[in-house]
């Protein structure tokens, strides 16, 4: 057995960091899996093991997705196996090894470091140690005020359990998982502003992404902003997205019933909940209409930030797509962010990213509903959603057949490596091209990369 993890560790390694983090995470998807699969995490007689492989692929992946009501299914044990799978994906499952190792080692090896790159899509100017080990600090800083405030609030709603509870969403909000410990998510919560909004900005702070988070610890301690063109371009991009998503989702028919300050509320938190693909819904998706569906789709596939918890294109790709055709229709040879031009080799990475991944969501929509006769619309939204890590859905998951559980459960595989398995082979076509422009190009910051 020895000798067996010595030439394991040799092989591992000596991967390249795509092909360790596709290594890396299938191995959690089996560890949580066989976890899953024993009937001490169960409070029921059975649960099938292609619905537990599901589970287990959608915890690694921060999906949410499910085949069955975890929330009546699993017990306790099982949730916190969800809890655990939920923290080690969200944070990136090099990283908290990787601290354990500084922590006693005081030093990472070449590899691992390269590894954490490819995770946390860290611009090079930062320094990986130092980087790391604020990851560890902000997670668990936010993740502990979220569960102090959600522990209150779900006490004066008289939920049972309030801390557990608590904590529990604490941790899903902030890895933007969107798995719950309520058979009907949040719908019980749609008009409690304390829980909406507090979930909303645990989902919002892991999704803009530690590269912003890194910058305002970094403002806090010099006394002065020290915001890089990355930050400015996330945070942008971001509330721009959320404010279109909720003036759209605002005018929706299905719910357009409800009082002003809850339509506003539900509107808000959906639009954030798919653009940050946290996935957590206070209101039943399947009764919106047609083209609020195809705008919650677009939130969904735009997604979140480079080096944050969610999924979806992220976006510093698709913003590298809008400043393109903004210069295109300008008449402009350079393309510029906020006056600073971007070297090809980042729009050419941003553009072959996007061609791949809606290329892989027009195939998981076809192979659905090959497998699945469900409306084109509610398989569309089921793969955006699995793709993206999102978890929304239109009701179809409890309903798929054998066939159509693995289409969902590889699109959300491929939705967890993101940028890494659908966009890394692009850029290292041209990083060396790159490599050796930028040294002549004064297209990048002082105050940090891009990061697409």
């Amino acid at each position: 057995m020895k000798r067996f993890y010595k030439r394991f560790r040799f092989w591992f390694h000596g991967l390249r960091p795509a092909h360790a983090l596709m290594v890396g995470y299938a191995f959690y998807v089996i560890i949580v899996f066989l976890l899953l699969s024993l009937p001490i995490c169960w409070q029921t007689d059975w649960i099938s093991p292609m619905d537990n492989l599901f589970i287990a692929v959608s915890v690694i992946s921060t999906a949410g997705l499910t085949t069955v009501n975890t929330a009546e299914v699993y017990n306790v044990l099982g949730h916190l196996v969800f809890l655990a799978g939920i923290q080690i994906s969200g944070l990136g499952y090099m990283t908290i090894g990787s601290y354990a190792i500084l922590a006693s080692k005081g030093h990472l090896s070449k590899n691992r470091i390269n590894i954490g790159k490819a995770v946390l899509a860290m611009p090079e100017s930062f320094e990986p140690v130092r980087f790391l080990r604020n990851i560890i600090v902000f997670t668990f800083t936010i993740e502990l005020f979220g569960a102090l405030i959600l522990w209150q609030a779900f006490t004066e709603a008289d939920v049972p359990y309030p801390l557990w509870t608590a904590v529990f969403h604490s941790v899903t909000s902030f890895c933007t998982a969107g798995f719950s410990t309520f058979p009907n998510n949040l719908e019980t919560f749609s008009n409690n502003i304390k829980i909406s909004l507090t979930i909303s900005i645990l989902s919002l702070l892991g999704a803009i992404g530690f590269i912003v988070l890194n910058d305002l610890i970094n403002s806090i301690r010099s006394k002065h902003v020290r915001a890089t063109l990355t930050t400015r371009i996330i945070l942008v991009a971001t509330f721009g997205a959320i404010t279109v998503g909720t003036a759209l989702l605002f005018f929706d028919v299905g719910i357009s019933h409800l009082p002003l300050r809850e339509r506003l509320l539900v509107a808000f938190f959906h639009a954030l909940s798919a653009l940050t693909t946290s996935g957590f819904n206070t209101f039943t998706i399947s009764k919106l209409s047609a083209a609020t569906v195809m705008v919650v789709i677009i939130l969904m596939i735009l997604g979140a930030s480079p080096s944050g918890t969610g999924g979806g294109l992220k976006s510093t790709t698709w913003s590298a797509a809008i400043a393109t055709i903004m210069s295109f229709l300008r008449g402009h040879d350079e393309i510029t962010f906020f006056k600073y031009k971007v070297p090809h080799g980042r729009i050419t990475a941003a553009f072959a990213a996007i061609a791949l991944y809606l290329i892989a969501f027009s195939a998981g929509t076809y192979c659905l509903l090959i497998f699945d006769q469900h409306p084109f619309e509610d398989a569309a939204f089921e793969v955006a959603s699995a793709l993206g890590t999102v978890g929304l859905s239109r009701g179809i998951t409890y309903d798929l057949t054998i066939g159509g559980k693995i289409v969902i459960i590889v699109m959300m595989y491929i939705g967890r490596l993101g940028v890494v398995s659908l966009a890394l082979g692009a850029v290292a076509l041209y990083k060396d091209k790159e490599t050796s422009h930028e040294n002549h190009e004064s297209t990048s910051e002082k105050k940090g990369d891009i990061v697409l």
